[in-house]
C-alpha cells in the first residue's frame, strides 16, 4: 500500500516522545500504550484500520486519534503530523467533579476479553470531594483484576468492567468488598437515571437486598475514558444475597437444594439449565434459560435437582386453571408483585427476559425469592413525548427477543392482581409523590452534571437537561398510569388476560 511507503520514508525524520505513566494521562496518539508516540503507533493504527478493528478486539481508547469517533485513514494523517511536530486536539480529561478511578493493565494491555481477567494497579482519588477517601496513590498502588462484563452493553465502544480487588476495600463509602461492577450505561440515554431510579425504587419498596452504585470518573492506561457507576456485584454474601452458599459440585442430597443464585438470561453458556416453558420448543422462545451463579460449577446431582425443581415450577406457572394457587409453593407471589412493580414503573422491557435474579434458600420446600433488581438499560425504550400509558409486557405478547418469561403467564392469576394491587397502594400511599420524585432526579443529575459534559467530550452525549426532561415525563405518566390501574378507585374485577381492570 501507498501508506507503507509513505511511513517508511517518514521513519528518519520521526521523533518520540515519553511520559511519565504512573502521574498523568497517557499522552494522546499512544496507540500501543506504551507510553511513547512514535512509528510503532503508525504501524499499530494502521493494522486497526485494516482490520476494521473499532469492532474487533484490538480496538483501544486511543486509536481515534483526532476524536472524531471513527477509526481511519484520518487518524493516521493526523498522528504522522503530531510526530512532525505538529499539535494534536485536546484528549478529553475527566471533570474533578467526582471521585476519579485510575487503573493500569499489566502491560498496559487492552481489555478486550470477559473471560480472560487482567493484572492491574489501581487507585482511588477522592479529589477533595466531601464524603469520600482516597485509596492508594499514583506512587502506591493496589492490585486488582479486571475484565470485560456484560451482553449487549458489552459491544458499545464504551465498554463495562468487573473488577475483582486483591483486598477488601470500601470503595466510595460502600461496605467493603473486593467485587465490583465498572457500569458504563452506555445504553441509558435519560440522563443515566435508569439504573439510579431502579434501584432506589427497589430500596424503597423493601426488596431485601439492593445493590449500591456511585458515579465516578475513569482513566485507564492513562486514557479518560468516561463517566462510569461503580456498583455493587450480585453474588451470595451477608451483605448481599443472603442465604446458605452451597460448594460447587456438592452431591449430598440435603444440601443441593440450596443456595442458588439464578439468573433468568437471554445469553446461554455452558452452565445453563434450559426448561421447556411453553408450547413444543420449537422456537427459541419458547424455553427459559437460567443461569447458576451460585454454585457456577455443578455435579450431575446439583444439574438434575434444579433442573427438575424449575420445570416443577413451570409446570405450576402454566397451570390452566387460574384459581389455582400450586405456583405459589414455588414462588414468593410478594417479592414477584414488588419486583413486577418495578419493572412496571419504570417500562422496563427486559424485566422478565434478561437479568432476572431469582434466589432459593436450602431446603426443598423453600420458595425462590425475585431478586435483586439489576440492568434496567430496556427501561423507557417506547419513545412517546406524550408519556407512556401501557402495561409493558402486554404490548409484547408475540415472540420477540424481550421475550418476558414467566410473568405473562402469571399475570392471569387474580390472586397475583390482587397481591400486585396491595402491594402498589402500600407503595404508593407510603413512597410518592410528583415533587419527591423530581428532587431524587434533580439531586442525580446535579451530582453528575459536570462528568457528563466531561463524558460527552470523549464519547457522545444529548442535552443532560433535556434527557432529565423526558425520564420525569416518562416515569410521572407511567406512574399516574398505574395509579388509575390499581389505585383506590380503579375497577375491581381483574380480567383475564392480564393485569388490567
Amino acid at each position: 500500500m501507498r501508506i507503507h511507503l509513505m511511513i517508511c520514508l517518514l521513519v528518519t525524520a520521526l521523533s518520540s516522545m515519553t511520559m511519565d505513566g504512573q502521574g498523568s494521562l497517557r499522552p494522546r496518539g499512544d496507540v500501543n500504550c506504551d507510553w511513547e508516540v512514535n512509528i510503532a503507533d503508525i504501524n499499530a493504527l494502521l493494522d486497526s484500520v485494516i482490520s476494521d478493528a473499532q469492532y474487533h478486539s484490538f480496538y483501544s481508547y486511543a486509536t481515534d486519534v483526532n476524536g472524531d469517533k471513527e477509526i481511519n485513514i484520518a487518524d493516521i494523517n493526523t498522528l504522522i503530523g503530531a510526530i512532525l511536530g505538529d499539535e494534536l486536539p485536546p484528549m478529553p480529561s475527566y471533570s474533578g467533579s467526582l471521585p476519579v478511578l485510575f487503573i493500569i493493565t499489566e502491560g498496559h494491555r487492552n481489555i478486550d476479553s470477559k473471560e480472560e481477567y487482567l493484572h492491574a494497579d489501581w487507585w482511588l482519588d477522592a479529589m477533595g470531594i466531601p464524603g469520600y477517601e482516597s485509596i492508594g496513590s499514583a506512587s502506591k498502588p493496589l492490585g486488582m483484576l479486571i475484565k470485560g462484563r456484560g451482553n449487549y452493553t458489552w459491544t458499545a465502544s464504551k465498554k463495562p468492567f468487573r473488577i475483582k480487588l486483591d483486598k477488601k476495600q470500601p470503595l466510595l463509602g460502600m461496605k467493603s468488598n473486593r467485587h465490583f461492577c465498572l457500569l458504563a450505561h452506555a445504553d441509558d440515554h435519560l440522563a443515566k437515571l435508569k439504573n439510579a431510579m431502579g434501584f432506589e425504587l427497589s430500596r424503597r419498596i423493601g426488596m431485601p437486598y439492593t445493590p449500591e452504585q456511585k458515579p465516578l470518573e475513569v482513566v485507564l492506561n492513562g486514557q479518560y475514558i468516561g463517566l462510569y457507576f461503580l456498583a455493587e456485584k450480585i453474588r451470595v454474601e451477608k451483605d448481599r444475597v443472603n442465604i446458605e452458599e452451597q460448594d460447587n459440585g456438592e452431591t449430598a442430597s440435603d444440601y443441593i437444594t440450596g443456595g442458588w443464585l439464578l439468573e433468568i438470561d437471554n445469553n446461554k453458556n455452558e452452565n445453563t439449565i434450559y426448561v421447556r416453558e411453553r408450547n413444543n420448543g420449537i422456537n427459541w422462545y419458547d424455553w427459559l434459560w437460567v443461569t447458576p451463579h451460585s454454585p457456577d460449577s455443578l455435579s450431575p446431582q446439583q444439574k438434575s435437582y434444579i433442573q427438575q425443581h424449575l420445570e416443577k415450577v413451570n409446570a405450576a406457572i402454566y397451570n390452566q386453571n387460574k384459581a389455582s394457587t400450586e405456583w405459589e409453593q414455588y414462588i414468593d407471589i410478594d417479592s414477584l408483585a414488588r419486583f413486577y412493580i418495578i419493572g412496571e414503573i419504570l417500562d422496563d422491557t427486559e424485566h422478565f427476559s434478561g437479568s432476572c435474579y431469582m434466589y432459593k434458600h436450602r431446603g426443598d420446600s423453600t420458595k425462590l425469592i425475585i431478586g435483586p433488581t439489576w440492568d434496567f438499560g430496556g427501561a423507557f425504550q417506547r419513545l412517546n413525548y406524550t408519556g407512556v400509558a401501557n402495561f409493558n409486557y402486554y404490548l409484547y405478547q408475540q415472540p420477540t427477543y424481550f421475550h418476558s418469561h414467566w410473568i405473562e403467564e402469571i399475570a392471569k392469576y387474580p390472586h397475583f392482581q390482587l397481591a400486585v394491587r396491595r402491594q402498589w397502594n402500600q407503595f404508593y400511599n407510603s413512597h410518592f409523590n410528583g415533587l419527591d420524585i423530581d428532587n431524587f432526579c434533580d439531586k442525580h443529575v446535579q451530582t453528575i452534571r459536570q462528568a457528563w459534559y466531561s463524558n460527552a467530550a470523549r464519547w457522545t452525549g444529548n442535552s443532560i437537561d433535556w434527557e432529565t426532561y423526558l425520564f420525569k415525563l416518562y416515569i410521572h405518566s407511567k406512574i399516574d398510569w398505574l395509579q388509575s390501574q390499581w389505585g383506590p378507585q380503579a375497577p375491581i374485577a381483574p380480567s383475564d388476560s392480564g393485569i388490567v381492570p
